[in-house]
């Protein structure tokens, strides 16, 4: 998983309340057990016609937008099913941080274990970053120190002291244990030696 520390970039601000994860990513696409090429089909149903065809009034179909790295979404994103295909299609877009007022806690919880970061914010706030979406002009996010920088303004967000850390340290679930590798084998070692019958094949 990629470190995420800063990120700049011009935000797509998508008005939509209750986006659940089949709108993020259909059923039709949830086969793969690859976290790649799930991109193409993020927001299926609102980028394409019935026919396939591209809807260019879609936000995410527009330049610069079609290169955005962070998505401002209405309340409530990620509800509905626990698909964890809906950060990987995010990611694979090139989406690396989502800015909503409220999160579904099981999309929220699998968008660290994936290397984005859903920052959670007041209405209000969101409102301002949005004319910065409006007039195509990039915000900073710094999940260090914690911080949205949009012009001369700047926000403060609040993450878990945990999370923050793997999301700063690129740990998934995988690295994080293997970071207890060595303490695992010890136990391991130690087992074998006191019930050698639990380790035969």
């Amino acid at each position: 998983m990629r470190k995420f520390n800063t990120l700049k970039s011009i935000p797509a601000y998508l008005p939509i309340v209750n986006i659940d994860t089949d709108m993020i990513i259909p059923k039709q696409f949830l086969k793969t057990i690859k976290r790649t090429g799930l991109g193409k089909n993020l927001f299926f149903e609102m980028r394409y016609d019935e026919n396939g065809n591209i809807i260019h009034d879609f936000v995410l179909n527009k330049d610069p937008y079609n290169n955005s790295k962070i998505l401002i979404a209405g309340n409530n994103f990620g509800c509905g099913s626990s698909r964890e295909h809906a950060p990987w299609a995010l990611l694979d877009f090139g989406i690396t941080c989502v800015i909503s007022s409220s999160y579904a806690d099981i999309f929220y919880n699998n968008c660290f274990k994936n290397g984005i970061l859903p920052i959670i914010l007041e209405d209000e706030k969101i409102k301002e970053l949005s004319e910065y979406a409006k007039r195509k002009e990039e915000i900073s996010i710094n999940l260090s120190e914690e911080k949205i920088l949009y012009g001369n303004n700047e926000i403060s967000f609040k993450i878990d002291p945990f999370k923050k850390k793997c999301l700063l340290e690129g740990l998934d679930d995988i690295a994080l244990s293997l970071k207890k590798s060595e303490k695992i084998e010890q136990f391991e070692n130690k087992l074998k030696d006191r019930k050698p019958w639990i380790m035969n094949d």
